[in-house]
């Protein structure tokens, strides 16, 4: 088959959509399918290469830098200070890539490349191009929303009166965004009951809740290496607190910063540990060295190859505080690293976390409970490895060869539908 995957955010850019996206095109050609990877350019100008990993080919469109959002690659810079103030940060060098008029190119790349099916990841300028090529010239479509409006305008720190409008706005394009597809998919229930109206009888598109999933082979229980512990300057025989993710104003992770300060007092040997970058990240620094904690919380900045899969092992306990969460990724990763987790009972998380099974949910932004939940696990050995062994279990649920299986039939079952009605 061949098989093109669509999208305005790609690796090596870290968020769930990027990771999602080469794990499927990976998955797909090691499976014998022709994958083609649209996406915008990381350094504006046009390119086709093949990924020096799994050898699928990928086409880098044009695009320019979008200054208000971070590229997710390069390290965000310090604001700045102005008499004393630290200047609101409205204007990154590394700014987000984003494709103006990609139809031109992507029409000759198609063309040539001839595809069965295109998959698109992403409701922007690259799917706009995408769903015009696919109409014009009959090609099947399958569409995956992995992304709640939050996720965006959060981000833009838009007033609080504006952003409920925009949403409401945004959630109506991301239904219009699946109403183009012949069959589309979302990662969670959670997500798929959020989006899609109650009465689906009018949502002609079939829409199924279809795990992202991790690769297995690369997440799994067991002791760090001890260079990975010298290399990060991560303390061995201390209680380790570990976040993997995008240091984002979305991720809410002054909650997490806010519970580390209150479990430092009754466990004074614990540790935090953060992997990743973003715009919220020099906030963070400044919360935790208030507090004198600078030295018992190590931000690692972004962190990607085989030393992410050992970070995780480095952990006793993976929290996240984020509310807007589809699946998250990194929350199965780390189930499948054999860490118990504490997360905030928004968004699917649900779906991934029990209370008393492999972890703890928390009402969102409640800091007390999160650092009682932690508290809990780190001081509990026999609790700390029932959880450890009930995460294991739940992630294996969420391996990507099911994804993969599952969507090769979907593929198999949008062309199939084609050929009965010629």
């Amino acid at each position: 088959m061949k098989i093109v995957i669509s999208t305005d955010v790609y690796y090596p850019m870290i968020n769930g959509v990027a990771v999602f996206s080469r794990n499927l095109a990976a998955g797909l050609k090691k499976r014998g399918h022709q994958v083609m990877v649209l996406a915008p350019s990381i350094d504006g100008e046009f390119k086709k290469e093949q990924d020096p990993e799994f050898g699928f080919t990928v086409v880098r469109l044009k695009s320019f830098k979008m200054h208000a959002y971070p590229d997710q690659i390069n390290k965000v810079p310090e604001a700045k200070d102005f008499l004393g103030v630290k200047l609101p940060k409205i204007y990154y060098k590394n700014g987000l890539n984003v494709c103006l008029n990609p139809y031109p190119t992507i029409k000759k790349i198609l063309d040539e490349f001839q595809p069965d099916i295109i998959h698109d990841q992403t409701p922007g300028p690259v799917a706009l191009a995408v769903f015009r090529y696919a109409k014009k010239n009959d090609i099947p479509l399958v569409s995956t929303d992995h992304a709640y409006p939050d996720n965006l305008t959060q981000q833009l720190k838009l007033p609080r009166l504006a952003k409920k409008p925009i949403n409401s706005m945004m959630n109506k394009y991301f239904i219009s965004f699946l109403k183009r597809s012949e069959y589309a998919t979302m990662p969670t229930e959670q997500a798929v009951a959020d989006l899609i109206p109650k009465k689906r009888h009018p949502f002609k598109v079939p829409v199924e809740a279809l795990s992202n999933g991790i690769d297995l082979s690369r997440f799994a229980k067991g002791r760090a290496n001890k260079e990975i512990y010298e290399e990060y300057g991560i303390p061995k025989t201390k209680p380790i607190i570990l976040y993997v993710g995008r240091v984002d104003p979305e991720k809410s992770l002054n909650v997490l910063m806010e519970a580390f300060i209150k479990v430092h007092k009754t466990n004074p040997d614990a540790h935090l540990v953060v992997v990743g970058d973003g715009t919220a990240r020099p906030k963070l620094e400044a919360q935790i060295a208030k507090a004198g904690l600078s030295n018992q919380a190590h931000f690692l900045g972004r962190v990607i190859g085989d030393n992410l899969p050992q970070l995780y092992r480095t952990g006793t306990v993976f929290a996240i505080t984020s509310k807007t969460e589809t699946q998250s990724i990194v929350l199965m990763e780390a189930m499948a690293s054999g860490l118990p987790c504490v997360a905030v009972d928004a968004g699917a998380i649900h779906e991934l976390v029990q209370t008393n099974k492999n972890g703890y949910l928390c009402k969102p932004d409640d800091s007390g409970a999160v650092a009682r939940s932690i508290a809990k696990i780190i001081s509990d050995k026999d609790r700390h490895a029932k959880m450890s062994d009930e995460s294991v279990k739940r992630a294996a649920k969420h391996d990507i060869s099911h994804t993969l299986t599952r969507m090769e039939e979907i593929y198999n079952h949008v062309l199939d539908n084609r050929a009965k009605e010629l």
